[in-house]
């Protein structure tokens, strides 16, 4: 009785090892299953740019023009550094372009010296002048071309020191590089402002990146330029359409996700970065 006993213990042990695996399969791609058929998904809002501006040349700041949460357009000034010093290296560059007197004064020698040549030449012609007389007056006439070429390029040099002045004096305007608003200002008028202590951080949020991770039964399925709907979390709230841009290569081993961002615009600014939000993809590739 007791053999059979054992022999029938034993038999069960072999079914539930054979039965085992079925059922793990089975829950999986039930699992599966539900995750391919939810198709919304937490979501948040973030910037599309967040930008750390900085100045490129170190310098006193004279005054900073915007603050936290200003809207702010491309190319906008936003601060300047300290520039009397460059105002005046910039003045006294452009007295140096205006100032031409030098080459007019090599052209009027130079004019004067071709007409004395030709008198020479011709006076040499009758037997009136002497061979050496015109080699002199040919020398200072080269001489004299030489130094109004001279005067000519120094004058070209002054006034290509105006433009490098000029864009010396633009380095101490510090523009905003985007359209956005101000996110947050580290430094104020009379701080010392270098490369590598950013002014403020300025935040592009039209359009706004949609960021997202979804299951990986779905790799696949979601295509880049799908539209999807994107719900606000209240108060804000509001249906809206974002396009998917971009589709993680990598999955996450650990929780069995992929990462997706998408391109939701964003006119006027109405929807604030930072917002949770619900998106849901259609159903279908």
């Amino acid at each position: 009785m007791k053999v059979k006993r054992l022999q029938k213990i034993r038999s069960k042990r072999r079914l539930a090892r054979w039965l085992v695996p079925p059922i793990l399969v089975l829950s999986v791609a039930i699992q599966d299953c539900a995750f391919a058929q939810n198709r919304t998904f937490d979501c948040i809002l973030e910037p599309r740019l967040k930008i750390k501006l900085a100045t490129p040349v170190s310098g006193v700041l004279k005054e900073v023009l915007v603050d936290r949460g200003d809207i702010v357009r491309k190319e906008q000034i936003v601060a300047q550094l300290e520039s009397a010093v460059d105002q005046a290296l910039l003045d006294l560059a452009k007295a140096k372009a205006e100032s031409d007197a030098t080459v007019k004064a090599r052209e009027a020698r130079l004019v004067f010296l071709t007409k004395k040549r030709e008198r020479t030449t011709s006076l040499m012609a009758k037997g009136a002048a002497s061979a050496a007389a015109l080699d002199e007056i040919e020398s200072d006439f080269g001489v004299a071309s030489q130094d109004l070429r001279e005067a000519q390029a120094n004058l070209r040099v002054a006034q290509l020191e105006v433009q490098r002045a000029e864009e010396v004096l633009k380095l101490r305007s510090v523009r905003s590089p985007i359209d956005g608003v101000v996110a947050e200002r580290n430094l104020l008028g009379g701080e010392y402002a270098y490369d590598q202590a950013p002014i403020m951080t300025i935040a592009q949020i039209n359009p706004l990146n949609v960021e997202v991770f979804v299951p990986i039964a779905l790799y696949g399925t979601i295509k880049a330029g799908m539209e999807a709907t994107v719900t606000g979390e209240e108060p804000v709230g509001g249906r809206y359409v974002a396009k998917v841009e971009v589709i993680d290569p990598l999955i996450d081993a650990r929780s069995g996700t992929f990462g997706i961002r998408l391109l939701l615009p964003n006119p006027d600014n109405k929807l604030p970065a930072g917002l949770r939000c619900k998106v849901q993809f259609p159903n279908g590739s």
